[in-house]
């Protein structure tokens, strides 16, 4: 088996490798035809799409049809904005000259996605790298099996494999294709995994797109409306199940307002969550995706509780179903492992301040964060943070939407990733920007 995926690594390579240059030359309309008929493929096997999200990770049908329109509607974007993005930019000079800088296809791309949001994290790219006139080689994760093998399915049947395929397997697979001289490597996953990556890159000077993640902090202000940061806050952790590179991590809190804060986000669970019989809507969640990691969760609020942190809300785990209710958690202190680890889940705990600057200075101490959430009306309040901290996004008043807009672009920095990506940010960084200095 292992000399198989060898061999079709290897031949799907050289392909790609050969056909690189006829992708080079497409036309904007060429490749937005064939983006077209992925988003026809995406609609038509939208069943099997939610199928599969339900299989694995048992999501709610209407939480992955949010997944499936959102990267629809990428393509829409690319599709109404790709002519305009491949026309060279052409520079001020004199009239003895004329400079432009014209974007070309990288060659050959190697995207290696997450299992927490395979779409998100396969196929995006994969319309951007596309649309820069990339060919493309996606390793979707092994641990959502039915999910990449749909993905495969619907990448057959747009594209013939010299243009874009796809390669199933385990860790053995991403190692074997850090070994080819890719021209670039696309990786969503841990910074651990990250450092890896980067490393098998080096040995070709392939550049990199990393999509990583770490603890996103949020500091909510005495002048928020603790409903409101409430409200986002728990459907941060509702939504897949906590398990979003950009879900908040854990929370700075004023100490005269963690019990106004804590009875919201209680009040808010128990509305979202709850039916009347008092128990928690199974079919609404998204359930943790296998045991080490539902177990990973369980050991983490342990360690803590062990310490001496105490359950604000939540705290209730469904071992059967892998369910965990959102949990809040305080008297945290550094010595405990969720102050060190990414959550990753439904869980999150409370520092408190007096002055906000033990918030920043906090932050600042730590890897930069991939997102950072600010609940505050106050102008001045958001630029102290701002201008105090750093991190890949920020969204105020609200959690995730930077990632949503099509005009901002979506990265890390650091610690939480190198390079973005979404709309023409994405297409820029799949493409080459190459310089032309014509003497008339």
């Amino acid at each position: 088996m292992e000399q198989t995926i060898t061999s079709e690594i290897k031949s799907i390579f050289e392909k790609q490798v050969k056909h690189q240059w006829v992708l080079k030359k497409t036309s904007a309309q060429e490749r937005i035809d064939k983006l077209q008929q992925l988003s026809e493929a995406l609609v038509k096997f939208t069943p099997e799409i939610i199928e599969a999200a339900i299989c694995d990770y048992d999501r709610p049908a209407s939480e992955e049809q949010g997944q499936i329109d959102a990267v629809i509607g990428v393509i829409k974007h690319t599709s109404e904005n790709l002519a305009e993005w491949m026309k060279p930019e052409v520079l001020p000079s004199d009239e003895q000259s004329k400079v432009q800088i014209m974007y070309e296809a990288r060659g050959v791309v190697c995207v290696m996605g997450t299992w927490n949001s395979p779409l998100s994290t396969c196929v995006h790219p994969l319309v951007e790298a596309f649309a820069a006139g990339n060919c493309v080689v996606i390793k979707p994760s092994e641990m959502t099996p039915n999910y990449s093998l749909i993905i495969q399915k619907i990448m057959k049947t747009v594209f013939d494999e010299q243009e874009v395929a796809v390669v199933l397997g385990d860790a053995t697979v991403a190692n074997e294709l850090l070994e080819y001289p890719f021209n670039h490597f696309f990786f969503t996953g841990s910074p651990r995994v990250g450092k890896l990556v980067m490393a098998g890159a080096a040995k070709h000077l392939a550049s990199i797109t990393l999509e990583l993640g770490g603890k996103s902090p949020v500091i909510i202000a005495p002048d928020a409306d603790m409903q409101q940061a409430a409200q986002q806050l728990v459907f941060g952790k509702i939504l897949m199940g906590g398990q979003l590179c950009i879900c908040p991590d854990y929370l700075f809190v004023h100490e005269d307002d963690v019990p106004n804060f804590t009875a919201n986000y209680e009040g808010v669970t128990k509305y979202m969550l709850y039916g009347e019989d008092g128990k928690i809507r199974e079919s609404e969640r998204t359930t943790i995706v296998n045991e080490n990691h539902y177990n990973r969760l369980k050991g983490l609020f342990d360690d803590a509780i062990q310490k001496g942190a105490k359950v604000l809300c939540g705290g209730t785990f469904n071992d059967e179903l892998r369910l965990i209710e959102p949990t809040v958690l305080g008297n945290v202190t550094d010595d405990m492992r969720i102050t060190e680890e990414e959550v990753f889940g439904p869980i999150t705990f409370i520092h408190t301040y007096k002055d906000v600057e033990e918030a920043i200075q906090y932050i600042q101490a730590r890897p930069k964060p991939l997102a950072l959430y600010i609940f505050s009306k106050d102008e001045q309040f958001q630029n102290t943070i701002l201008n105090e901290t750093s991190s890949g996004g920020v969204t105020i008043n609200g959690i995730i939407m930077h990632n949503v807009h099509p005009g901002l672009p979506f990265g890390g920095v650091n610690n939480s990733g190198i390079g973005s990506f979404h709309g023409i940010h994405g297409f820029k960084a799949l493409s080459h920007a190459r310089s032309v200095y014509n003497i008339l």
